[in-house]
């Protein structure tokens, strides 16, 4: 057997040659053990470190107002004159209801046509109305279950049933995060939880460090909005080097087993040793204009938008306004008022970011979505004896959410509900739809961000899902 040999020329290599090349390359070896051990003594690279997304991107991060609870569609961006034209008269077509209903109620609100598209919107968003013409309204929005739960399962989990990642997670599982000392993802509901708590913005089988941060925003205080954030007895110091040595050891330990889990808690314990340092100034309000404050409004939706705001300037990738603990929006009965209420707090903030993110240069490359886990019936409930409640029962079967900014095609109303709003007829498009269009304007094809679970390669929008094209630009 013959071997070039490039350096002498000759074709064979004598005893002693043979042996020095081979101590050298074992020598090459015994470097490139000793590099790997330093690399992962180093740690691994973040997994909220920006990725690339398959396709250029029109939105680079997203805010998503929550109206848990079900908004009515037929008292906020659906306007049904034909409901006053039947009142208390019964539907020519009813559909089943989870609870019993009775005529038609017609919306105790008014609409009025706004900006150069002429979009009809309800007095209760005036001010969002405002923005009309950088809005696209989805009109045609149903889900498959008059329940809570599994409509809020499929709308931020996309799927009503199985435990599966939210989807802010995929987000950042897709693309990481711009800010690594601040989480990529956070959720804030003021006064506790939602119904479904936090399997709301879960990673479920996703890494732990792509699961949502959940900030009770009722409070003012950096202390109790970010509980821990300061440790009251021990210098930064001394934490970095504790915090040090304990990665050694937790490195060490992961290395022999090969839990996912344990490499979600080192990360979380370095982001919260980084958070300590830009968490304060992300949450501190007293660093805006008074101007500005007074235009999101001091109350707990304004200071808390304001808040999205400057976490989204800070390279955080997706977050999540809830409207409150458990479902603010499920008004049964006296809608009118109820929903009046409801609808003050959030109008004027969500006003107040359009006109802020467009002024910043901001808005085109943020997605802004509004909307809840299904709509409300055109009929009213009745009590158990049969009286009207003047509330409304759950419908999935239409309803609408809205979208704006990042790649949205603005002053549009999309597909259509029937003459009474009870169910989607025109452009119907489902939860999977609305994922598969938000994921494309973030750049990213739903068909090819996906993850390998038990044998399975799993997405957000599972085995369906069209993107919407009529309402991007």
């Amino acid at each position: 057997m013959t071997s070039a040999n490039h350096d002498s020329g000759r074709s064979l290599w004598t005893r002693r040659e043979l042996l020095n090349r081979s101590a050298l390359g074992l020598g090459g070896l015994a470097l490139s053990e000793l590099l790997s051990t330093s690399q992962a003594e180093a740690g691994p690279a973040s997994p909220l470190a920006p990725r690339a997304p398959h396709f250029p991107a029109r939105a680079k991060r997203v805010i998503h107002f929550f109206l848990n609870g079900g908004p009515s569609h037929v008292d906020t961006f659906d306007p049904k004159p034909e409901l006053a034209r039947q009142a208390g008269k019964p539907l020519p077509q009813m559909l089943a209801t989870e609870r019993k209903t009775g005529a038609a109620f017609p919306s105790p609100f008014k609409f009025q046509k706004y900006g150069e598209s002429g979009i009809e919107v309800s007095e209760l968003f005036a001010k969002t109305a405002e923005h009309i013409d950088d809005i696209a309204v989805v009109r045609s929005m149903y889900v498959h279950a008059p329940n809570h739960e599994p409509s809020l399962m499929l709308m931020n989990c996309g799927d009503a049933v199985q435990a599966r990642p939210s989807v802010g997670a995929w987000v950042t599982y897709g693309l990481g995060s711009e800010n690594q000392n601040l989480p990529g993802f956070i959720a804030m509901c003021p006064g506790g939880l939602p119904i479904k708590d936090s399997e709301n913005w879960q990673s479920a089988f996703l890494p732990g460090a792509f699961q949502g941060t959940h900030i009770d925003s009722k409070h003012r205080e950096l202390s109790r909005l970010i509980e821990n954030i300061e440790h009251p007895h021990v210098s930064t110091s001394a934490q970095r080097r504790q915090l040090d040595l304990l990665g050694a050891w937790n490195r060490r330990h992961r290395d022999q087993r090969q839990d996912a889990r344990l490499e979600a808690r080192i990360q979380s314990f370095e982001l919260a040793f980084r958070m300590q340092r830009d968490a304060e100034e992300a949450f501190d309000l007293s660093r805006e204009s008074q101007r500005t404050r007074d235009q999101y409004g001091d109350g707990v939706h304004g200071r808390q938008t304001l808040i999205a705001r400057r976490l989204l300037e800070r390279g955080v990738r997706y977050v999540q306004l809830w409207h409150g603990a458990g479902q603010p929006w499920d008004n049964h009965d006296n809608i009118e008022g109820n929903h009046r209420r409801l609808a003050a707090e959030i109008d004027q903030p969500i006003a107040a970011l359009l006109a802020d993110l467009k002024q910043r240069g901001m808005l085109d490359e943020t997605l802004v979505v509004w909307g809840g886990e299904f709509g409300r019936t055109p009929t009213v409930e009745l009590t158990g004896d049969g009286k009207p409640r003047q509330g409304r029962d759950h419908n999935h079967y239409g309803f609408s959410v809205w979208l704006a900014g990042g790649g949205i095609r603005g002053g549009v109303a999309y597909g259509a509900t029937d003459p009474f709003g009870f169910k989607a007829v025109e452009g119907r498009s489902s939860v999977h739809d609305l994922h598969a269009t938000m994921l494309h304007l973030l750049g990213l094809d739903h068909e090819r961000l996906t993850y390998r679970y038990a044998g399975r390669d799993f997405r957000l929008t599972d085995v369906h899902g069209q993107v919407i094209r009529d309402i991007v630009a």
